[in-house]
């Protein structure tokens, strides 16, 4: 009997140290959470398998023009361009949706290439800088409030100083404002050199736009954990200042900076299809769903599909972010725990 009151008291305690365990169960157990990670996990794969797609199924190059091409729909072949036959029938029209997986699923744009085929390469591009300036900006927020809240005085306030400089300006102003400077020219400090083209431009404004939004509220967890009796006591140990901050603040920190992150990649990919649809964002011959759209504008009322299928994938993705970022948020931040028991 005693034997086994003892395996109960260390089951039970080896549950109560295990908040991560216990965190990640009850997010295994939020049905919708996990609908949205499988949405996500599906819209990451289907874009990985775009040249698969474009080079074994649509025999297309959805980069390159194809102004004079054919395409065969049942028995009959028909020009990608079609003389239009609206107004006074000037100039062509590219082809609509075929609804054949195989060729044209979703029409061809302006510059008569596959539709479907450049929005599984554009989202891959939009994925990709939304994840990655996603997790630069949060490590780059998550140092900046640590060192802002727990050193204080002149770290603080040289940090918030920083932080109040980005925070001061629109976010949309300062993104178009650097985007308008660095992705036209590129970026040039000496060592450094980035070209006009490249993808890390848009990475590193969209991340850095964004940091005052997540180092504000680290910044503030640090500053009242600071004052909790175990920083005080392992500072009166004599522990180091990085000890403290590695083994003391950062498991503390870590629950509030996993809740940002999904939250923090759907804005990045609004933000990336807001600069690429004004032309500022991803350029040529990049594709992302951004710039679908904007290539899109121009064929809104005869071939809406262009425009709208990209708009749809956005939405399906930041909806699908938000729902897991709820479901973390609940999961990991005991503030809603304590919120959901009441």
């Amino acid at each position: 009997m005693e034997a086994i009151t003892l395996n109960a008291v260390e089951t039970t305690a080896l549950d109560s140290d295990s908040p991560w365990r216990s965190s990640l169960q009850q997010l295994r157990r939020n049905r919708a959470a996990m609908i949205a990670l499988g949405v996500l996990l599906f819209m990451v794969i289907v874009t990985l398998l775009a040249p698969i797609y474009a080079h074994d199924i649509a025999h297309d190059n959805p980069f390159a023009s194809n102004l004079q091409g054919r395409v065969k729909i049942g028995n009959h072949f028909r020009s990608v361009m079609q003389s239009n036959t609206q107004g006074l029938g000037l100039g062509v029209t590219p082809i609509g949706p075929t609804w054949n997986f195989s060729k044209y699923f979703l029409g061809a744009d302006q510059l008569g290439r596959d539709v479907f085929a450049r929005i599984l390469y554009g989202g891959r591009v939009t994925l990709l800088i939304g994840f990655s300036s996603g997790l630069i900006c949060i490590t780059v927020a998550t140092v900046l409030g640590m060192l802002a809240g727990y050193f204080g005085r002149a770290t603080d306030w040289i940090i918030s100083r920083a932080l109040d400089i980005v925070w001061a300006f629109p976010i949309y102003l300062l993104a178009i404002s650097l985007s308008v400077i660095l992705v036209t020219s590129g970026l040039d400090l000496g060592i450094i050199h980035i070209g006009a083209g490249s993808l890390l431009l848009p990475i590193l404004i969209i991340a850095s736009v964004y940091v005052p939004y997540v180092a504000r509220p680290v910044r503030g967890i640090v500053f009242s954990l600071k004052e909790r009796d175990f920083i005080q006591a392992a500072i009166a140990s004599g522990a180091s200042d990085w000890h403290i901050l590695r083994k003391e603040i950062w498991p503390n920190v870590a629950p509030s900076v996993i809740v940002f992150f999904p939250l923090m990649v759907a804005l990045n990919i609004l933000t990336e299809s807001a600069l690429s649809i004004l032309g500022i964002g991803v350029q040529p011959p990049q594709a992302s769903w951004g710039t679908i759209i904007n290539d899109g504008l121009q064929l809104l009322y005869t071939r809406p599909w262009v425009a709208i299928a990209p708009g749809i994938c956005i939405v399906i993705v930041c909806v699908a972010l938000n729902i897991l970022g709820d479901g973390v948020r609940d999961a990991f931040d005991p503030r809603a725990k304590l919120r959901g028991s009441i």
